[in-house]
């Protein structure tokens, strides 16, 4: 299946968490959902990036979010990792890989030359109407923790140019007392100009004059 596009609605689901308890996906409607596909527990790169939405759990609930792990693992692989790394959020056991299916990070990876089938790191944010508000596909662990709660507490609109007209830089104005100094500079300059001709002439006129007397 293709991943989920933004705008679309997100393909509702029923997983186990590591408890037993029965986790649906449009029963969380009414607050954002951070879904998180994982291939493994207890690796490397799943658990660093488990343990930063752990680090994070509070703000991301203060943000009015809700975090969901998803990996093929079983209830008891999920209840293993969750308590050896304190994890404060559900972790869904999605074994048939329905769910891996309908977002469309399941399927053919490589590693080291070799291929095989696997889950594609891949976070999805839902929003509180239940449709994908925005897609990480292929996720680096370093950092994704971070950007989503950014985007979370800044209040974007998820996978858009939140950039508008209104938050385009208004051109510089000259200020008040620096545009009546430059009108008076030019006024002066004018006066100037013009009483300069005036000036010769009343010069020529004095010189015309001695010039008679002494004759």
């Amino acid at each position: 299946m293709p991943i989920p596009q933004t705008g679309h609605p997100a393909p509702d689901f029923q997983l186990q968490d590591q408890n037993g308890n029965d986790v649906k996906l449009s029963r969380l409607r009414g607050k954002n959902v951070v879904l998180y596909f994982y291939p493994k527990d207890d690796t490397p790169g799943c658990t660093q990036e488990a343990c930063d939405f752990r680090d994070e759990h509070s703000a991301l609930q203060a943000a009015g979010a809700v975090v969901l792990g998803v990996s093929p693992d079983d209830t008891k692989s999920h209840q293993k990792f969750a308590t050896k790394f304190s994890l404060p959020f559900p972790l869904l056991a999605d074994t048939a890989r329905q769910v891996c299916d309908a977002y469309g990070v399941w399927g053919e990876k490589s590693l080291y030359g070799r291929k095989f089938l696997g889950v594609t790191r891949a976070t999805f944010l839902i929003d509180p109407q239940g449709k994908v508000a925005r897609v990480w596909p292929k996720v680096k662990v370093k950092g994704h923790v971070q950007e989503i709660l950014q985007l979370l507490e800044g209040g974007e609109s998820a996978g858009q140019d939140t950039r508008t007209e209104a938050s385009e830089p208004a051109p510089k104005k000259t200020p008040v007392k620096k545009a009546a100094s430059a009108v008076k500079t030019v006024a002066k300059k004018v006066l100037a100009k013009k009483a300069a001709p005036a000036g010769k002439a009343v010069t020529k006129k004095a010189a015309v004059k001695k010039t008679s007397a002494r004759r």
